[in-house]
């Protein structure tokens, strides 16, 4: 990550220009994991057809329930007639060849959705959780809801075609970066390249995980009506991206799209420092206090994700009224940054107290106030 330093008034940061990108994906969306920039988006708020990756929900709703504690990875449940019927090898979709009557480990469970694509291993989750599929689908659309996902409806756990089952390409991103932040202890899964159960040995359809160093994620899908789509995920150089493309035209389709956008995120973008926590970047007058000034500062490390070498496009200024007066107590807000980018959007940071500044005895004051009054009759 590269530091910035700033000029007030009028600053800058030069990032380089970057090549527009295009790509034959009908939806598409790349963003930095650290930052939550859109680097990339087209189309990325139309509902579509989620196809296998509508798991990623359902295995977000067992990881949540594995942090929790309310499952262990040892737990095991029976596999139904239902699930088999509806998910199984004779269905046509996508399987981990469970049997009917069989129990399996949540353990296996989980590596037959995210490695396999299991629809039946999805339909035994949702029945073992919520009873049936159809309330574990309520339960979707309820984490949806939790998660701010606009765009998303679920009919069923596996993203089978459904007329309601539909997600845009920014609710996937936003899930995905949801479970790779909130559940490290279980994410590394998404990285397997293969995994056996019933003697039946399936590899990982996610292309990135063969053509991408630092690809550790995330889903595949597809149906007619989908085309071929992939949510995925990739750390270079101490910087993670994740990307959705969807509504392509073949498996090869996909493989490139899915490389050529995550490439264009490293090669044309780059996380800055513009300010690291507790850092002093400017001094405010103080009324009424036991110390004429205090520093300013933010609470929390300032990172933003701009195009490479084109640093004079962004300015900086810094806004505060003047003077303050004590009491001030660390960490209230005494002013802010405001940062305005190339086409005119803006952004404000707070700045707060660097720390405490008392209120002086009114002696003092009396004194401040015919000072104050002296210099204004000069």
């Amino acid at each position: 990550m590269k530091k910035i330093c700033l000029i007030f008034g009028l600053c800058a940061v030069v990032l380089s220009k970057a090549e527009a990108f295009e790509t034959s994906a009908r939806n598409a969306i790349l963003v930095d994991f650290d930052t939550g920039t859109y680097l990339f988006a087209k189309n990325e708020t139309e509902q579509i057809p989620p196809a296998s990756m509508s798991k990623l929900m359902t295995v977000y709703i067992l990881f949540d329930r594995l942090k929790s504690g309310i499952l262990s990875l040892d737990d095991e449940w029976v596999v139904s007639k239902n699930a088999w019927s509806k998910g199984g090898a004779a269905s046509g979709g996508s399987t981990m060849f469970l049997n009917i009557g069989q129990t399996v480990k949540v353990d296996d469970l989980l590596r037959g959705i995210i490695v396999q694509s299991g629809n039946d291993a999805c339909i035994v989750a949702a029945e073992n959780i919520s009873g049936s599929e159809e309330n574990f689908a309520r339960l979707m659309n309820e984490t949806a809801s939790k998660l701010g996902l606009k765009n998303a409806s679920f009919a069923n756990a596996t993203g089978l075609p459904d007329e309601n089952q539909r997600m845009s390409v920014e609710d996937l991103a936003i899930l995905a970066r949801a479970i790779i932040k909130d559940f490290g202890d279980y994410y590394h899964i998404f990285q397997e390249k293969e995994f056996t159960y019933n003697k039946i040995k399936q590899g990982n359809r996610n292309p990135l995980l063969y053509s991408m160093e630092g690809a550790d994620g995330l889903k595949t899908g597809h149906t007619e009506e989908a085309g071929f789509c992939l949510t995925g995920s990739v750390q270079k150089n101490g910087r993670r991206l994740i990307e959705v493309v969807a509504g392509l035209s073949s498996n090869q389709a996909r493989s490139d799209e899915a490389k050529n956008l995550m490439n264009y995120g490293f090669q044309e973008f780059e996380n800055y420092t513009l300010f690291n926590k507790g850092q002093v970047i400017g001094v405010v007058p103080v009324w009424y206090g036991n110390q004429a000034t205090v520093d300013m500062t933010v609470s929390n490390d300032i990172v933003r994700t701009y195009h490479k070498n084109k640093a004079d496009k962004y300015t900086f200024k810094m806004i505060y009224d003047t003077p303050i007066k004590a009491p001030i107590a660390k960490g209230t807000r005494v002013g802010q940054i405001k940062i305005t980018s190339p086409d005119g959007q803006t952004e404000y940071i707070n700045l707060v107290a660097a720390k405490d500044v008392a209120k002086v005895g009114i002696f003092k004051r009396i004194l401040a106030n015919l000072k104050y009054y002296w210099k204004g009759r000069q």
